[in-house]
């Protein structure tokens, strides 16, 4: 019928059988035309399927496009008229020159109309119109050559249809030229408006490479992740998925639940009949119990994570699995192919025409090959990294919600760990998901393959593989086992360095470095001893998958060779086979890994699968409507009693309410309760309006005061203001670089107590709330400030007077004032009304008032008004309140500080008070206009220092170093060896195939096989020895290394000077900890190996190098640009984590969990593109370089077709299976060269570090002598020092004598210096000029333990560590327990303590957060009785405790302490009129020093300031 249609022959196989082979005519012009065409015409539907966005305007690349097939228009109509013209009705002209061009026009309007329509998609150019265009062109080749030969011949019949296919084939490539082009769009992202052709090479990545290569990459270079990848817009489809799943899950959970209960309630109800419980029935219910309650919170909701991961990205799934597919069928045509070479080879009279179809072939496949894979790769990762982004916000998401009980069971620690270390392990396997069925399908089809070539002699070696599978498989259980132990030693280290951090002040004021430098080496070395069985069965791993081809090769061939003596192994059948062999290679040796990564991705899984199934927070109990508790009793653990029990309050809106109570008894709980951070057990609270909250311990953002203040909300400037005034901060933010632009460090640092909470008490009363919850909030001002702040912000008249307020309160003279006062006692009411009623009820309160009231003067009742406005007003002027040790170093720029003296402010006349007041007012709102310089000292956290350019040698030699020369050594000779021995036995297979043309079957010498087959087999195994000689050697100099550089870092990061860990935050030093192993266990392995292994690579191929090397350079700069960009960029996602947890009751008080959510979306986006981009250079990598290899073996084979005369067949098969292999090799060669260079990266990071310059040495030549200091006498000799060199000095000359056993108080305004000079005693300062003397000894030339061990310190912020109670107070061991107890009974612990189930031993949560903070304060002091020193300086220690205990700890102190010399900073002048000498400081220097009566006799700066707080005479101590 065709012949009919084109009125020629369609098909004759006799043209293909000559040198000059041909395909007829009428085939070329039917079949290859149409193929195409209906291509094109198949998909075209597609096309207008497609989702819009607005129209884009006409470019002139696609005016071009339209032009030209506008052309080809006008050229098929141009034939048809030729046909119409040449016919004229003679019915000669075959029907196929009518239908040709008729299709051609209709094809070619609808090309026009497609990429008309597509002006309305992101991405301009179609995928299927390229591939229409290139297939066009391929097809078309075979007519081109036809017609020109005929034209060569001299048959010019048909010249005007020729040149007219000429031209139209022309105007096709000149298009497919055009649509390799990419059209800029709106988005700034290339990689959505990228060509098809770009996007499968990835040229549009070439601008970032060129741009890295030329200058360091910085965030702004690198394009944002596209919309669908968004950190929002992925987890929104995660948790639609989710809903469902979870339900399910739990509803399974259930179902288990009950089952279990069914079994035991079985067994449990045979005891129950008989009534008289007998002793040991009840111990073994309560054993029971006990079981029951660890085996029921083991169990949670299980198997819903990967159900709904795959719901959510099973379309990525889908695509990538087409690709493998297609890519792993077309791995196997490259045997075929190489064996078709080699019997081309070996006929000498085969036509030249098929050997460079072959080539070509051979280069298509590989092409195509590489294609896929490429593009499979950058979606595995793609979906690896969303899986990544997925996890890490849902686990920040279900931080905001979690249940406290759920909190409870994990520290900071390990939640970051949930989001770094698992949400990592889930992306790796994710990315290598699709390897587990590809495997299965490579190993089959290789075994099919080389069935056809060896026949049933492949059995044997498929039976060696087999046997070596469970051996892998036991190895990989073991790994596990050892991971999850790991995984648990990570999360202990990283708990411990994060508390050692944060406590890094009271390790150096208490000189406990060394105890907990132990703590972490201990933990250390149970690491790396896993690390180092881990790397030992890593290494056999190896050395199997280095066995397993070449034993698999040996075998099947000695077995093919024996088993007949017909079979002789040829050329074709010996490089087939190893083609096969190597082919087998990969899916053997990712097989083990695979499992490996799996084992570790499913402890992952469970960690996560709890977390994120952990119960959220249940408020279900509390209801919205004025504050109403009714019978309610609630818990912070079911499983405990509970802590509130059957409380009954009704509070009137606008009401101010008083609750206090001793230590412990409930009162931070009953805040908790009404937030509803605790567990209802019955009975309801009931709240109406929005809740604003001050915590009792501060919490403060990293950011600026102002950013604390608003805390999210607009900025309105007169309320901002007032806000300001009414919380005495104006006079900090004088003192403060920057004002409140001034930044505050993590946690923050830099702020004093007082600061602290007046900032937190600031953003409260700013958000314009209904009900305020206030812990206790002036615990840490002293009484003045406390008062300013009571009366202009809590009080009747103060800002918040409409507003319902809950105040938690120590001070006992602002009670009259306040409408309604709640005693609590053991988590019960046991009374509550007005002061008044309360006084005349003469219960427990009136007692407690009553002993107090006795010692205060007659202005003990503290009335309110004593003072004229004015003078009250400027109250916030003097606040004597204590900046901490740690914050002078950033804040105390003392340029901008308003200091008068004293004495002079005090006469001058309070109409200048008002001006001065006035223009801080003006000054404040006027800052904002002004240019925003910073003020020296104003920034604090450095930006993160993002090394740029190469990696310096030294870090290469430091690492090598760390490593060990000998072991490299050993390791570069091992490699070599292996690799000797591999193109050996490349070789010798090459010499043994020659000998099947020597010998024929019959006459094969057995002598002669044995030695081929036994050479053969002793290379193979030579060569995997080499590799597991290497592979142990190089695990133990890594291990090696990772031990001398954590060391290294722990060492200096425990010396470092205060001021460094002021600067850094503490994410970023954990983040150097944390990144150590994946530089060591294992990552960084492979490359080293693969550099040893490559280094002596094929020299040949000269030209290609230079390629490589060149491509190289280029990628590299990016590559580790991009990985430092990574890691600088995570840090924050980490940091911010651990501020929002800390943070939680904060958050959630305020309702503010979707701007923290979007905040942290907004930081994993940062992230995510780093590690995007990262990808994407990776896969332009590769293409690249597969492109360079592919052309080797292209050019190889067309050699081989060239000098066809001179080669063999298995010198062909030599070469081309070296060519295949070469390419994959230096492929690995230049990827693991920049894996080195991106992994040295964290070296650098940890080296950066390593060099921080430390403070004095800790013991030096100079020892003080032995029971130094006996007496405690301290001299200061003009004593000055400065926080850092470009401040100014802090303490001005400073001289003063301390005699032994004198007890002086220190006061003094914030910023006046006063925790310098503890400071300065400890020598955290250094000083800049002058001496301290105790003792005759100059503390400067001793070390600083010996200095340091003999001082005590009691600080202002309780700091403790997790870990027992009693590591807590002796982490040496060296006081008996009796001592201890009696310590614990002096701050009246004791009974406290004893009722703890497991008393000294009680484990505390992280930084003690299972205590009150008054108890924690009173642990303090324990550890100061502990040490008995002759020195003790006391930092306002008794500020978080109720009067009763403060009195006791006076009294304590006053005793225990007699035979010490005691300094004490403070803050209620009342706590040091006891004192032997009062030291008055301002401004770095001392103006009064005295006994307390003296200096009150006279007026001077303190008479006037014991006047502000009440103070007549020295013995009315008022509180």
């Amino acid at each position: 019928m065709l012949e009919k249609f084109c009125n020629s022959t369609f098909w004759n196989s006799s043209l293909l059988d000559s040198p000059e082979a041909d395909l007829p005519l009428c085939f070329e012009q039917t079949v290859l035309i149409w193929i195409p065409l209906g291509f094109l015409w198949l998909l075209a539907p597609g096309n207008f399927s497609i989702s819009r966005t607005k129209r884009s305007s006409i470019t002139k690349l696609y005016l071009a496009k339209q032009v030209l097939v506008g052309f080809l228009l006008i050229l098929a109509a141009i034939e048809l008229a030729f046909v119409l013209i040449e016919d004229s009705g003679q019915g000669t002209v075959p029907a196929v020159r009518y239908t040709n061009p008729s299709l051609y026009l209709g094809t070619w309007l609808l090309v026009l109309l497609i990429q008309h329509s597509r002006r309305w998609c992101v991405q301009k150019d179609s995928w299927f119109l390229s591939l229409f265009w290139i297939l066009s062109i391929l097809c078309g080749t075979f007519q081109f050559q036809t017609l020109i030969r005929m034209l060569l011949k001299g048959n010019n019949s048909s010249l005007a249809y020729s040149c007219l296919f000429f031209i139209c084939y022309a105007f096709q490539i000149l298009i497919l030229v055009l649509s390799a082009f990419s059209e800029k769009g709106s988005s700034d992202n290339p990689s959505l408006t990228a060509s098809f052709l770009s996007k499968i090479t990835f040229s549009w990545y070439d601008s970032i490479v060129l741009k890295g290569y030329k200058q360091p990459l910085t965030l702004e270079d690198v394009w944002d992740v596209d919309e669908q990848s968004k950190t929002r817009m992925l987890v929104s489809k995660f948790e639609t998925h989710l809903a469902g799943e979870l339900l399910k899950a739990r509803r399974a959970l259930q179902r288990r639940q009950q089952k279990a209960q069914r079994n035991s309630g079985t067994r449990l109800h045979g005891l129950n009949k008989n009534q008289s419980q007998s002793q040991d029935v009840l111990v073994l219910e309560e054993a029971k119990k006990k079981k029951k309650k660890s085996g029921t919170a083991e169990d949670f909701p299980k198997s819903w994570l990967v159900k709904t991961l795959f719901k959510t990205f099973y379309i990525i799934l889908l695509k990538s699995f087409l690709l493998k597919l297609v890519h792993d069928i077309l791995m196997f045509l490259n045997p075929q192919l190489l064996k078709l070479l080699i019997s081309f080879a070996n006929e000498r009279d085969s036509y030249v025409w098929t050997g460079y179809l072959y080539s070509i072939l051979f280069f298509v496949v590989a092409l195509l090959q590489s294609f896929c894979l490429q593009y499979y790769f950058q979606l595995c990762f793609t979906l690896g990294v969303n899986v990544r982004t997925t996890i890490m916000a849902s686990v920040y998401k279900k931080a905001l919600n979690l249940s406290n009980r759920a909190r409870k069971l994990y520290t900071v620690g390990e939640t970051v760990n949930l989001m770094s270390v698992d949400a990592q392990k889930l992306m790796d396997v994710t990315s290598f998901i699709h390897l587990l069925w590809s495997n299965v399908l490579q190993i089959v089809l290789s075994i099919y393959f080389l069935w056809i070539e060896l026949g049933p002699s492949v059995l044997a070696g498929v039976g060696v593989m087999l046997l070596l599978i469970p051996v892998n498989g036991i190895i990989a259980t073991k790994n596990k086992a050892i991971q999850v132990k790991n995984m648990n030693q990570k999360d202990k280290r990283l708990k411990i360095m994060n508390e050692i951090l944060n406590g890094m002040k009271i390790l150096k004021y208490f000189a406990w470095e060394p105890s907990f430098k132990n703590q972490v080496s201990d933990i250390r070395k149970k690491e790396l001893k896993n690390l180092l069985t881990f790397g030992q069965m890593q290494s056999m791993i190896v050395f199997l998958l280095y066995l397993t081809p070449v034993l698999v090769s040996v075998i099947t061939f000695s077995v093919y060779v024996l088993v007949d003596s017909n079979n002789v192994l040829d050329a074709k059948k010996a490089f087939t086979s190893i083609t096969l062999f190597n082919i087998l290679r990969f899916p053997l040796s990712m097989f083990p890994m695979m499992i490996s990564s799996l084992l570790q991705a499913s402890v992952s899984k469970e960690r996560l699968e709890k977390y994120l199934g952990g119960d959220d927070l249940d408020t279900s109990a509390i209801d919205m409507t004025v504050i109403l508790f009714s019978e309610a009793s609630f818990t912070w653990d079911q499983e405990t009693e509970p802590t509130i029990r059957d409380v009954n309050l009704d509070i009137m809106p606008g009401q101010l309410v008083a609750v206090v109570g001793t230590v412990g008894s409930g009162k931070s709980s009953l805040m908790s309760a009404m937030l509803g951070e605790m567990e209802n057990v019955h009975g309801h609270i009931t709240i109406k309006g929005m809740i604003a909250y001050v915590p009792q311990q501060s919490w403060i953002q990293n950011g600026t005061i102002k950013d604390n203040i608003l805390f999210g909300s607009e900025l309105d400037e007169k309320r901002y203001q007032q806000v300001l005034e009414a919380c005495a901060l104006l006079q900090d933010l004088e003192v403060l670089p920057g004002g409140d632009l001034a930044e505050i460090g993590e946690k923050g640092i830099n702020l004093s107590g007082g600061q602290k909470q007046r900032i937190s008490l600031a953003r409260a009363t700013y958000q314009n709330a209904d009900i305020y919850i206030l812990d206790d909030p002036l615990s840490a001002v002293d009484a003045h400030v406390g008062k300013h702040i009571f009366d202009k912000v809590l009080g009747p008249n103060g800002l918040l007077k409409s507003k319902t307020r809950f105040l938690v309160t120590h001070s006992i003279h602002f009670l009259p004032q306040v409408d309604e006062i709640v005693v609590l006692e053991n988590g019960t009411i046991s009374e509550k009304g007005s002061y008044r009623a309360l006084l005349a009820k003469k219960g427990l309160f009136a007692k407690n008032l009553k002993t107090f009231v006795k010692q205060a003067g007659p202005e003990g009742e503290a009335t309110v008004n004593e003072d004229s406005g004015e003078e009250d007003d400027y109250g916030l002027m003097t606040s004597v309140e204590e900046v901490p040790q740690d914050v002078a170093p950033l804040t105390m720029n003392r340029e901008n500080s308003l200091h008068r003296t004293l004495s002079r402010r005090s006469r001058s006349s309070s109409r200048r008070l008002k001006t001065l007041k006035n223009s801080l007012r003006t000054q404040t709102v006027n800052t904002p206009k002004e240019e925003k310089e910073l003020v020296k000292g104003q920034k604090l956290i450095e930006k993160e220092f993002i090394q740029t350019g190469k990696v310096k040698f030294s870090i290469y030699l430091k690492y090598l170093q760390a490593v060990g020369w000998c072991s490299i050594f050993f390791i570069v000779f091992a490699y070599i060896t292996s690799f000797v021995a591999l193109i050996g036995s490349n070789l010798w297979l090459s010499v043994w195939t020659s000998d099947s043309k020597t010998f024929n079957a019959s006459n094969y010498p057995a002598s002669q096989r044995d030695m081929r087959i036994g050479v053969y087999g002793a290379l193979g195994l030579v060569q995997g020895i080499a590799v597991l000689i290497a592979n142990i050697l190089s695990v133990y100099g890594f291990i090696h290394a990772s031990n001398i550089l954590h060391k290294q870092l722990l060492n200096n990061i425990l010396r470092a000077p205060m001021s460094f860990f002021d600067t850094t935050p503490i994410g970023r030093i954990v983040n150097r900890f944390a990144g150590l192993d994946s530089v060591f266990s294992g990552d960084c392995e492979h490359p080293v190996h693969d550099l040893l292994g490559h280094s002596s690579l094929h020299h040949h191929h000269h030209s290609s190098r230079i390629i490589y090397v060149s491509v190289q350079i280029f990628y590299v700069a990016t590559s580790r640009q991009l990985r430092r960009l990574d890691s600088v960029t995570r840090s924050p996602i980490y940091s911010f984590f651990s501020e929002t947890v800390s943070g939680l009751p904060v958050i959630r008080a305020f309702q503010h969990q979707q701007r923290f959510l979007k905040h942290s979306e907004v930081l994993i986006d940062t992230n995510q593109k780093c590690v995007y981009s990262w990808i994407i250079s990776n896969r332009w990598l590769a293409v690249r370089l597969e492109l360079v290899g592919n052309m080797i073996v292209f050019f190889s084979s067309l050699m081989i077709v060239i000098y066809k005369m001179n080669l063999s067949g298995d010198i062909v098969g030599f070469v081309l299976s070296n060519a295949l292999n070469i390419t994959q090799t230096l492929n690995w060669l230049v990827r693991m060269t920049s894996e080195i260079e991106t992994n040295i990266v964290a070296v650098e990071r940890i080296n950066e570090y390593i060099n921080v310059e430390n403070e004095a040495p800790w013991v030096t030549e100079k020892r003080p002598p032995a029971g130094w200091p006996s007496k405690g006498e301290i001299q200061f000799n003009n004593y000055q020092v400065r926080y850092r060199p470009e401040l100014d000095l802090v303490l001005k000359g400073i001289t003063c004598d301390i005699r032994s056993q004198e007890k002086i108080g220190v006061v003094g305004r914030t910023g006046a210096g006063k925790s310098s000079l503890t400071n300065s005693l400890f020598r955290i300062l250094e000083a800049s000029g002058g001496q301290i003397i105790i003792d005759g000894v100059d503390i400067a030339s001793i070390g600083l333990h010996d200095l340091r061990e003999k001082l005590t310190i009691i600080p202002q912020d309780p700091i403790l560590f997790s870990g027992s109670l009693r590591v807590n107070l002796d982490p040496f061991n060296n006081y008996s327990d009796e001592e201890v107890w009696k310590a614990l009974e002096l701050v009246h612990l004791k009974s406290f303590v004893a009722s703890l189930q497991r008393g000294l031993y009680h484990e505390l949560a992280e930084a003690g957060d299972n205590l009150s903070i008054g108890q924690k304060q009173l642990l303090c002091l324990a550890r100061a009785l502990l040490r008995k020193s002759k020195i003790l300086i006391m930092d306002e220690a008794t500020a978080a405790v109720d009067l009763e205990t403060d009195q006791l700890i006076q009294i304590t102190i006053r005793k225990e302490f007699s035979h010490c010399t005691a300094i004490t900073i403070a803050h209620r002048l009342h706590t040091i009129m006891d004192s032997d000498k009062v030291m008055v400081l301002d401004n770095g220097k001392i103006v009064e020093f005295g006994s307390p009566e003296e200096l009150l006799a006279k007026p001077g700066p303190f008479y006037f300031m014991a006047k502000e707080s009440g103070i007549e005479n020295a013995n009315s101590t008022a509180l």
